[in-house]
This record gives C-alpha cells, sequence and structure tokens, in this order.
C-alpha cells in the first residue's frame, strides 16, 4: 500500500474518532489522534488482520494496553470493516457493544478487555508465551502510553518478556510526553525508555510515529529480531492533526463541543 492510501485510512480514522467522542460527549481524543498513524500501519501494513479472520485465534492479535484510547481502536475496526461505520456514533451510548474502554466479550477484533493501565501489556506477554507453546507463529503486538509506564506492572511484564525470549512480542510505546496530569517529565518521569528496555533485554527501535516509512520499517525489523521481544519506541503528538488539541494535555480526555468539532474536522479534512 502507498503512502497516499496511508494518509487517506489515518484521515478517515481521526475524522471518526473526533465524530465518536463529540457525539458521545465524553472520551479521550488526544492520544487516540496521537496514535492513529502508528495503528493505521500497523493493521494495513502489518498485521495477519482481516474483515475475516477477525473472529478468530489464528492471526495477529493487538492489545490496547492504553483502553482508554478505545475511540481509535474502533475507528481503526470500522475502516477494516469488521464494524459498520455507524455503529461508531454509538460509542459510550447505553447498551452499546463500543464502550469507553473495549470489551473483548463484546466484539471481534478486539483481542484483551483493557482500560486499568499496566495491565494490557502483561496481557499480551501471556499471548505470546501462549502462542509458542502452542506452537502458532502469529504475532502479538501492544501499544502503551508514556505516562502509563508509570505503572509497575509495566516493567514486571517487560522483565518477564525478556526473560522468556518472546520474539513473537511487539511493544510500541506512545511517547507523546504528555498525560492527565500534564508533562510525563513533571509526574514522574518514565523515559527514557530505549535504555530501559535494552536493561530487560529487548530489541529497541526509536522512530517518528507519524512518519509511515519508518513505522513500516520498524514493524519489519521487528520481524527479524529473534532470541528477545522488540520495543517501538514512537515519538507522537498528542491531539495531532487538530490544531487547538495539539501537544495539549488538556485534550487527554475532554469532548470538543459542537464548535470545536467543526473546527477539528475541517482541520482534518484541510490537512494531509
Amino acid at each position: 500500500m502507498d503512502i497516499e492510501a496511508l494518509k487517506k485510512h489515518a484521515k478517515n480514522i481521526r475524522t471518526n474518532i473526533i465524530k465518536e467522542v463529540s457525539n458521545a460527549n465524553s472520551g479521550h481524543p488526544g492520544g487516540s489522534l496521537g496514535a492513529a498513524d502508528i495503528l493505521t500501519v500497523l493493521y494495513f501494513e502489518v498485521m495477519d488482520f482481516t474483515k475475516e479472520n477477525a473472529g478468530s485465534m489464528d492471526r495477529d492479535r493487538f492489545v490496547l494496553s492504553k483502553g482508554h484510547a478505545s475511540p481509535l481502536l474502533y475507528a481503526i475496526l470500522a475502516e477494516k470493516g469488521v464494524i459498520e461505520e455507524e455503529e461508531l456514533l454509538t460509542f459510550r451510548k447505553l447498551n452499546t457493544r463500543l464502550q469507553g474502554h473495549p470489551d473483548l466479550n463484546e466484539l471481534d477484533g478486539i483481542d484483551m478487555s483493557t482500560g486499568s493501565l499496566g495491565q494490557g501489556v502483561s496481557a499480551a506477554v501471556g499471548m505470546a508465551l501462549a502462542n509458542r507453546l502452542d506452537h502458532n507463529d502469529h504475532r502479538i503486538y501492544t501499544l502503551i502510553g508514556d505516562g502509563e509506564a508509570e505503572e509497575g506492572q509495566v516493567w514486571e511484564a517487560a522483565m518477564a518478556a525478556g526473560h522468556y525470549k518472546l520474539d513473537n512480542l511487539c511493544a510500541i510505546i506512545d511517547e507523546n510526553g504528555l498525560q492527565i496530569d500534564g508533562r510525563t517529565e513533571d509526574v514522574i518521569g518514565p523515559a527514557p525508555f530505549e535504555e530501559k528496555f535494552r536493561a530487560f533485554g529487548w530489541h529497541v527501535i526509536s522512530v517518528d510515529g507519524h512518519d509511515y516509512t519508518a513505522l513500516k520499517a520498524a514493524f519489519d525489523e521487528a520481524k527479524t529480531v529473534k532470541g528477545m521481544p522488540t520495543c517501538i519506541v514512537a515519538k507522537t503528538v498528542k491531539g495531532k492533526g487538530v490544531s487547538f488539541m495539539e501537544n495539549q494535555a488538556g485534550w487527554h480526555g475532554k469532548a470538543p463541543n459542537a464548535e470545536q468539532t467543526a473546527i477539528a474536522l475541517k482541520d482534518l479534512q484541510e490537512g494531509e
């Protein structure tokens, strides 16, 4: 798939993120927008994942460890044809399948119920270990927020993955430098991620999280690594694509009003 096709998918995904959160008047737009390019490349260029195999175990699997970015995951599933785009407007509504945090019991294509930060990456480690025991060659991917990495469970999981040499596991750190309380460096400061994951026995790659070519190359490199898991540290912009949301911690978990929604959709329509 060429870069322009990926950009088109990413634009649709970001547009749907804004529509979901605005229509629900609730949700987490900032981190969802910021990680959209990462998951666009992952789902459209890297993973063995289709509408037809979404309900199967015989495919690559993805754990959204930063579960509050569910608008992004749902928008991806719609873009892949797993759900209808119209269903996105049920996000966070009563009796919806599209809950504020993903529920694996509700929808094919959701591989783990997440939301309590730090737990998703542990589940991904378990999946990778299970795949090895089952002689299943498919890969496991997980997206971790940089603020989420302040949770101790992330590092317990990292230690276990390194110990078991899980080369079928690829974790992506969404490093936007912001969390709900402000700048990560002012809260606890979990960086530098590269040195820490290397110390836990991981292969580490640093990339621009909005560069499609670099992301694809990083995922391809991860597939060649043997005897250790891979961590891709992706530098991103929280709120990417919406002028007034970019690099603003206040848009971590706040829905835009009608006027702001119109501006956001215009920004996305006119952007790359």
